[in-house]
């Protein structure tokens, strides 16, 4: 079978770097990428993926009629705007998160979805580019620790202030602090506890060490209720710069039988990553899951062939987004 072949338009984030080698490394060919400018991420880009040419402009890339996926990761902001126009010239879509940054915009991702079929996926790093998510799903699809009632997910991250382009302290750019990275642990929340919608019930957000910068939100907290279970979690940029990586990201997921800790990036005083605790009846135990697989993007590959929904349900994608997007207001309106 010919190789799926894409293409990237809008590298401003570095998380297109994994986008694009997951892609890659399942089976896809990537043959052409754009982007506005010349953005800091683009030496490292161009490093890891020499031989891909720049197109002259992004229209040259959705007509195009051999590229059958569009890989976005501009500003956030411009996600959506550049989605609706992927899917309007017949592509398929994978963004970085946020995929959206405003209800209007993602109502208007959903109009062109049901005028199209085309897809609309969220690479969701947080779970899709961590094996140790990938161990975890098949040990609760197992009953290995009964049903599940609650996940508490916490998304520390390293400002990295040097590094950061000016549309990072820009609110309106990135959405919020809820609407960007919390994403990841709605995702993770509605996926493990089963859940097709929720409630929110607490929504905070605040700048509490960047004065300077009254445009960034560097912490939030969000809690979750659904007819499934319940969720916690709490997001933020206040990483130590001696921790050996950019966030000791965690997930907890709590069943009536059990427990799973992923301990997702570090382990303090332990090698590697993708760290797994498993607690149930009979096992009391660490899990090296570094080698579990990052299953998403074959899926994807599949789904886009076959206009299929086993890498992520688009009503799922929506939801994700519907209850970033309801948070961060309601963490706003009581600021």
């Amino acid at each position: 079978m010919t190789p799926l072949r894409f293409a990237a338009i809008g590298i401003d984030h570095r998380h297109v770097y994994g986008m694009a080698a997951n892609m890659v490394d399942a089976g896809a060919e990537f043959v052409g990428w754009w982007t506005e400018g010349h953005p800091n991420t683009e030496e490292g880009f161009v490093k890891r993926f020499p031989d891909v040419p720049r197109a002259e402009d992004a229209e040259a890339l959705l007509n195009d009629p051999s590229i059958e996926l569009i890989l976005l990761s501009g500003i956030p902001c411009d996600r959506a705007g550049w989605a609706i126009k992927a899917m309007g010239a017949g592509k398929d879509v994978m963004s970085d998160k946020p995929g959206c940054t405003t209800p209007e915009q993602l109502a208007a991702i959903k109009a062109i979805v049901a005028a199209t079929g085309r897809i609309w996926s969220i690479d969701f790093s947080e779970r899709f580019e961590v094996p140790a998510v990938t161990r975890a799903a098949e040990l609760v699809a197992e009953g290995a620790i009964g049903k599940v009632v609650q996940t508490l997910g916490i998304g520390p991250h390293r400002l990295n202030r040097d590094t950061r382009p000016g549309w990072f302290f820009e609110r309106d750019a990135y959405g919020g602090i809820i609407t960007d990275i919390a994403s990841h642990q709605i995702d993770q929340f509605l996926f493990f506890t089963g859940s097709t919608d929720a409630e929110v019930t607490l929504a905070s957000v605040a700048n509490y060490a960047n004065p300077d910068d009254p445009g960034l939100q560097d912490f939030g907290e969000i809690a979750l209720r659904s007819d499934r279970g319940h969720g916690y979690i709490r997001v933020d940029w206040y990483t130590p710069d001696a921790l050996p990586t950019w966030g000791d990201g965690r997930l907890t997921i709590l069943g009536t039988e059990g427990y799973i800790e992923l301990r997702k990036y570090v382990d303090v005083g332990r090698e590697g990553t993708d760290h797994l605790v498993l607690v149930n009846g009979t096992r009391c135990e660490k899990i090296d899951a570094s080698g579990a697989g990052l299953p998403y993007f074959a899926r994807l590959i599949d789904d886009i062939r076959n206009r299929t929904e086993t890498a992520m349900t688009q009503a799922h994608v929506f939801k994700v987004c519907e209850l970033a997007l309801t948070a961060q207001a309601m963490a706003e309106a009581r600021a």
